[in-house]
């Protein structure tokens, strides 16, 4: 099965997956030891962009490209110079089009700013995650608090839109170390804010420590009631939760994110990378030498693919629409479902209501602040 060359395709992802840092949420520590293929895997990508606009009948505007997975502030100026040009050669960059790139601060110099701009980059998502050194280091992660300043000090010169990333629940950061972090975060110069909820992956040092107890992680009420105070400093200061970890000034939605929770189709480009055409996903080889090797072959590097059933893309929509501020519609939770369980989604919904955990507004039903702490919970019953 392969990406429907004829869907209309106005969102690209590049796939940057060489990252310096072995640390519990970078999803490529396996390729940290794999810097002398950044030649020949930045080819094999150019060749993949290539091979895919030979055979593309959708429209040539695009609205958002998105660099990220690894550390793409790693990757070497010249490459990403001939990555534009490729790409402006296949595609047209409509007028507004968001361009963003994943960075880390401490891998960005100060000159590298300058060059994103001219490149047309409008858009920094700095992986920020703790201002705590200590903590940091125990995430090895090899940044700092002061290698974070001196990059908010320096990026709004060149790139006005800029996001951070933080994470809600990491070890040894106790809630008003937390609180601390976001009335510090509220200053910044920036348009946008990402705040995610620790996840501890298996067989990840991490998670070793938290199982034998090692590191211990605050209790759930604990994050649910930092969360809701966290949504609440954030609109305080202007910055308005438009999906569950997103936060932005007015007219700063992450449009390239919005592609996904919307289920609008994306292409995605290089190792491991994921894309989808509206009906199917499909993900390319995550083996590096397999990935090359199938490139310079001329070979198809999709590994899996998969049509989505018609209950899938209920679940999908239920799971990204309630993640969102606009909510879903009565069609979005009862389409695909059998009539005798429609009576009991209503009176599902009509608990939820009652409990404050949901709230209805022109026909579209959205989780309030202590609904999004539980959604998880909610989606459970109301897929049932």
């Amino acid at each position: 099965m392969q990406y429907n060359p004829q869907v209309d395709t106005r969102s690209l992802y590049i796939h940057w997956p060489f990252c310096p840092y072995k640390c519990h949420f970078c999803p490529f520590v396996a390729l940290a030891s794999h810097d002398q293929f950044m030649e020949q895997y930045h080819n094999a990508l150019i060749a993949e962009i290539e091979q895919f606009s030979a055979t593309y009948q959708g429209t040539r505007e695009i609205d958002t490209i998105f660099f990220g997975g690894g550390t793409p502030s790693t990757y070497p100026d010249d490459l990403l110079l001939d990555t534009f040009g490729t790409l402006k050669k296949h595609f047209s960059f409509s007028k507004d089009i968001e361009v963003s790139i994943e960075v880390n601060p401490g891998t960005v110099r100060k000159e590298q700013l300058a060059h994103w701009k001219a490149l047309g980059i409008n858009r920094l998502s700095i992986g920020v995650q703790s201002l705590k050194d200590r903590v940091l280091q125990k995430l090895n992660r090899m940044q700092s608090a002061a290698q974070v300043a001196s990059l908010l000090e320096d990026a709004p010169e060149h790139v006005a839109n800029l996001s951070v990333d933080l994470i809600l629940g990491l070890p040894d950061v106790s809630p008003d170390e937390w609180k601390e972090l976001i009335e510090k975060v509220v200053t910044w110069p920036i348009k946008h804010i990402s705040v995610y909820f620790l996840t501890v992956h298996e067989d990840t040092p991490l998670y070793f420590k938290v199982t034998t107890n090692r590191v211990t992680l605050p209790t759930d009420d604990t994050m649910v009631q930092l969360y809701e105070w966290t949504v609440q400093k954030l609109s305080e200061h202007g910055f308005d939760r438009y999906e569950l970890s997103n936060f932005c000034r007015p007219g700063y939605e992450s449009r390239h994110n919005s592609v996904y929770w919307q289920r609008k189709p994306y292409k995605a480009f290089g190792l491991g990378a994921c894309s989808f055409d509206g009906q199917g996903r499909f993900q390319n080889e995550k083996n590096l030498m397999k990935y090359m090797d199938g490139i310079q072959k001329g070979q198809e590097v999709i590994s899996f693919s998969e049509t989505l059933t018609p209950d899938q893309i209920h679940l999908e929509r239920l799971m990204l629409g309630l993640r969102q501020k606009i909510g879903v519609t009565w069609d979005d939770l009862s389409e695909f479902v059998p009539v005798r369980k429609k009576e009991g989604i209503k009176q599902a919904l009509d608990r939820f209501k009652a409990d404050q955990l949901l709230e209805e507004t022109n026909g579209r039903y959205v989780l309030t602040t202590a609904g999004m702490a539980v959604e998880n919970e909610i989606i459970s019953h109301l897929s049932k």
